[in-house]
């Protein structure tokens, strides 16, 4: 769906991720960002896009998601047939950004048709309708996934892959996790503080006891819901701990991390 924001969204820079990606866009160069779930990359590609006031159309990727469902197909409405564009033939139309969420999660044949857009031609053939759209400098094609969920089937090609540059992102440091944390809630220091403690603990359980980890995303989740009231140890038990794990026994230890480190805040 296309976004365009006059508000520039809250994102907090880490390294030098807001420097490459204007090199990326001014060179008309396509993006990679590899990072794990909830660490926020969505939110700086939202946060670029209204910084260069351009469009944004975002599209979560999954294992049903056709060439189709980017491009475009032939619809009948009214007793005729119509041609309806997708989102990528819309970006490219409009000089906007294209943001592929987890694109690795796509069938290989579909993200095919992102190889004419992300070299030198800069092109998005349209079979069904004999258009060749030539992208224009504004337009720009940024993909996204998850390394940790990478493996011989759901990897990306190297064909497509080494199409991009890269950058990867990683869970904020304490300080500038801190400073997410309490501009996006307004929580308290010291939970806020609490909270990036026990994220910490149980990333450390990551590959081990967890498939995935205690997201930054989680961790504002659970802020929101103490600040507005909710005692901390369930807030980070609905927040933060059954989001992470279905395994019951898995909750009840997990738990006791969580009352080790936020019964002080209570």
């Amino acid at each position: 769906m296309s976004q365009q924001k006059t508000d520039i969204p809250y994102y907090q820079n880490q390294h030098n991720e807001t420097e490459l990606f204007e090199h990326a866009y001014t060179n008309q160069l396509p993006l990679l960002i590899k990072g794990p779930t909830g660490c926020g990359k969505t939110r700086f590609i939202e946060h670029m896009a209204a910084k260069l006031g351009r469009p944004l159309y975002t599209v979560a990727c999954h294992d049903d998601l056709t060439a189709a469902d980017l491009v475009g197909r032939h619809l009948i409405g009214d007793g005729e047939t119509y041609w309806h564009d997708g989102p990528l033939t819309k970006a490219v139309r409009e000089g906007a950004i294209c943001y592929l969420d987890e694109v690795v999660e796509a069938r290989k044949d579909t993200t095919v048709v992102l190889h004419p857009l992300s070299d030198n031609r800069r092109l998005l053939p349209i079979e069904r309708t004999g258009e060749l759209l030539k992208a224009p400098p504004e337009f720009m094609l940024v993909v996204s996934y998850n390394p940790g969920y990478q493996n011989l089937l759901k990897g990306m090609k190297p064909s497509t892959r080494q199409r991009f540059i890269s950058m990867r992102f990683d869970y904020p440091d304490i300080e500038t996790e801190t400073t997410i944390i309490r501009q996006e809630t307004n929580i308290d220091q010291s939970i806020a503080i609490r909270l990036i403690e026990l994220a910490h603990a149980l990333r450390v359980l990551k590959d081990h006891d967890l498939e995935e980890s205690a997201s930054t995303r989680l961790l504002v989740y659970a802020a929101t819901l103490i600040k507005s009231g909710l005692d901390p140890i369930s807030a980070c038990r609905a927040a933060i701990i059954e989001p992470l794990t279905d395994e019951q026994e898995t909750v009840e230890a997990l738990m006791e991390v969580v009352k080790a480190k936020m019964v002080i805040s209570l």
